[in-house]
């Protein structure tokens, strides 16, 4: 009888593939995937240990578990992903009942190290990073009309509060023949929308061919016939060529969206952070972008309370966000991850201040983002179906505007035709607007 797997997905995207990539490569080897992994005889928890926060879910996910485990409900327990890579050990010897824990250099021998687990073993693996695979098989745990494709790993920009260096290791660009072919496979199968993803997709091609390739490699994937969007996100302004802004503005295929993480505005936050930039660099850039890309959507990250972030700082930050009225943004506390350069920094900030300082900015932003969903009442726009809303009694789905499980959500009253099949694309008018989310009937006509 197959041994039965099933996974708990966490994180972000990136660690998303790496998972569809684990159960690809499981079922390839004669295990039979579960979809809940309360049920398997093997439950892996696909870990993120990026920040605090995310550690705590992670160990809430192992924990959670471990009491299933001891009702006889799951058997064994493995743990993959970002905290494993991180604390390695530790994990075993602070949870008992954890019968692995695996490096991202044991995800291309994934099946044999499951198997020791299932087979009564109590064992780790942390193999060299660069062991870990950049592209194969993927069970895909999105629906079939979107999918990600991870185009590089690890990251070189080694931001002082960064631990993703430590935990992936350097950047490592996968070529772009692989990318292609991936994307060709994905569509042919019915994805419609493509979102590239990777620690710093701006930097990609910089290792393998000398030069920035993100541009010639989206002009690449617009030429795959049935795809209709194509989405980057995790962009570097330091990056961010002449080049790719216009490929982004003349490719029909791409959406008029970016994501660009600044994390501040303050020159000298941003050198303690060991980035570049300043406000006015990075306001000559988005205004740059905002009028070479007609009607883009601009997306960002800031980071409040970093050690030594002054009142002055953090005004600064606070004035930029209201002049730049970013379209789309997020806001976060720092966290101070060990073994960083910034968690040895001095003037660390008392963790109140650091929260009401990024409360503050996400109510500046949601007024912004409240006007300027105002602003959509009366258009006409193009929405992904993704879903009914049982208790709402009626549809929903994204616009170009927006990326899948970070931003908002278009509702569509239900129509006297009939049911609107699940990623279709469909031309919906906007009736109203709340709290950033958009609502709206099927355009007449509808094609």
């Amino acid at each position: 009888m197959a041994i039965k797997v099933g996974m708990v997905q966490l994180g972000c995207a990136k660690n998303q593939v790496d998972g569809e990539m684990l159960m690809a490569a499981l079922q390839a080897d004669g295990f039979e995937l579960c979809d809940d992994a309360a049920l398997a005889d093997v439950a892996i928890v696909n870990t993120c240990g990026f920040i605090a926060s995310a550690k705590k879910e992670s160990i809430d996910e192992i924990l959670e578990l471990c009491e299933l485990k001891k009702e006889g409900r799951t058997q064994k327990i493995a743990v993959t992903g970002c905290l494993a890579e991180r604390y390695q050990d530790e994990i075993m010897k602070e949870i008992p009942e954890v019968d692995g824990v695996f490096g991202i250099g044991a995800n291309g021998e994934i099946a044999h190290w499951i198997r020791r687990v299932a087979n009564g073993g109590r064992v780790s693996a942390f193999p060299d990073k660069l062991k870990m695979p950049l592209c194969g098989e993927r069970e895909l745990s999105t629906p079939s009309y979107f999918a990600y494709i991870k185009i590089a790993e690890g990251c070189d920009n080694n931001c002082t509060y960064c631990a993703i260096p430590m935990i992936r290791g350097g950047y490592r660009s996968r070529p772009m023949e692989s990318i292609v072919e991936e994307a060709r496979g994905l569509v042919e199968n019915g994805a419609k929308e493509l979102i590239l993803i990777a620690q710093d997709t701006t930097r990609y091609g910089i290792d393998l061919y000398g030069e920035y390739k993100l541009a010639a490699l989206m002009r690449e994937l617009c030429k795959l016939e049935g795809l209709h969007w194509l989405r980057v996100l995790y962009c570097y302004p330091d990056c961010f060529t002449d080049e790719l802004i216009d490929t982004i503005a003349s490719e029909e295929k791409i959406v008029k969206y970016v994501d660009l993480p600044l994390q501040h505005a303050s020159a000298k936050v941003l050198r303690r952070m060991h980035r570049t930039g300043d406000r006015a660099s990075l306001t000559a850039l988005i205004e740059k972008m905002r009028a070479r890309i007609p009607g883009l959507t601009l997306r960002t990250t800031f980071i409040t309370g970093f050690p030594g972030e002054t009142e002055e700082d953090f005004t600064e930050l606070a004035e930029f966000v209201k002049e730049i009225r970013f379209d789309r943004m997020g806001c976060f506390a720092y966290s101070q991850e060990e073994n960083t350069p910034a968690a040895r920094l001095p003037g660390q900030i008392d963790e109140e201040i650091k929260t009401q300082r990024a409360e503050y900015i996400m109510e500046a932003q949601m007024a912004i983002l409240e006007e300027k969903s105002e602003e959509q009442v009366g258009r006409t726009l193009e929405v992904l179906v993704e879903g009914f809303d049982r208790y709402a009694e009626c549809y929903f789905g994204r616009s170009a505007m927006d990326a899948p499980d970070i931003d908002g959500k278009v509702f569509i009253e239900k129509p006297e035709s009939g049911p609107i099949p699940y990623g279709s694309l469909v031309r919906v008018v906007i009736d109203s607007a709340i709290d950033g989310d958009l609502f709206g009937t099927l355009a007449p006509q509808n094609p």
